[in-house]
């Protein structure tokens, strides 16, 4: 289970702590109230065709802000931020492979470069639980499991590939509870893009996620599969930009928005 000092203090401590190196850990669970959010960093040759992509793709890739080319802030949902160190743990993609994964990137950033925030399904997860649906990856005390699919997204110029989705199990009867309460949260994920047999949208085995850890689904249970923003990540590996840095899966930049500011 989450720390739940952790679930009750404001992002700019959090993010204070993180860039202190206190936290290295996912933050599902963490700040609760607040919306969390994924991270794209690209140069700015390849800003529009991506902003284009998450246009075309807003099931699995919300766009929340974008930041001012050269700019470590977001002109709402962080604007006393730094995008460079405030995220625990980061991945950085040259040429559309995976070369290293770091605590910061400061050394890295460059003032030709945008920065994306796209919504996070961590940020309805409180809303799961105050409805008592179980959020089973908090329970076990890890990262939620995260698989690539066989959906594939919209295209836009050279980003194209298919879908990523998170995966939380839970009864039927709950999954649809979960829809209805999803449904208000569009600007993260929104509600489910599959519900059942993981192999009807590609994936061959549920015990071995891509990202994340793999949870227990008990004999009464449903995998249900939201869209995700770790999709940029295995974009990127057709795109081949020079260089591409995410946030590490599970590791969010969590904005100082409070949800309630995207509940419909």
């Amino acid at each position: 289970m989450i720390d739940l000092d952790l679930q009750i203090q404001k992002p700019a401590t959090i993010r204070k702590m993180i860039k202190q190196g206190e936290l290295t850990g996912h933050t599902s669970g963490m700040a609760k109230g607040y919306i969390q959010a994924n991270v794209v960093i690209l140069p700015s040759a390849y800003a529009y065709d991506f902003l284009k992509f998450c246009f075309r793709n807003p099931k699995t890739c919300p766009l929340l802000d974008v930041s001012e080319k050269g700019s470590k802030s977001f002109p709402t949902f962080g604007q006393q931020a730094d995008i460079t160190t405030e995220v625990a743990a980061y991945r950085v993609y040259k040429q559309g492979k995976l070369v290293e994964q770091r605590p910061n990137i400061d050394t890295l950033f460059t003032e030709d470069m945008v920065s994306f925030l796209i919504g996070c399904s961590f940020t309805f997860e409180h809303a799961l639980l105050e409805a008592g649906i179980p959020i089973r990856h908090l329970e076990e005390g890890h990262n939620v499991p995260m698989y690539m699919t066989n959906i594939p997204a919209e295209d836009s110029g050279q980003f194209s590939g298919n879908i990523t989705v998170s995966m939380r199990p839970m009864t039927m009867q709950q999954a649809i509870k979960a829809t209805e309460i999803t449904s208000r949260f569009k600007n993260v994920h929104g509600t489910p893009m599959h519900i059942g047999n993981p192999s009807e949208i590609g994936i061959s085995n549920i015990n071995q996620p891509d990202f994340g850890e793999p949870v227990v689904i008990k004999n009464n249970e449903v995998p249900v599969f939201w869209g995700c923003g770790v999709t940029p990540q295995s974009v990127a590996l057709d795109a081949k930009p020079e260089i591409m840095i995410t946030h590490a899966p599970g590791h969010m930049f969590i904005t100082d928005i409070p949800d309630s500011q995207l509940i419909e």
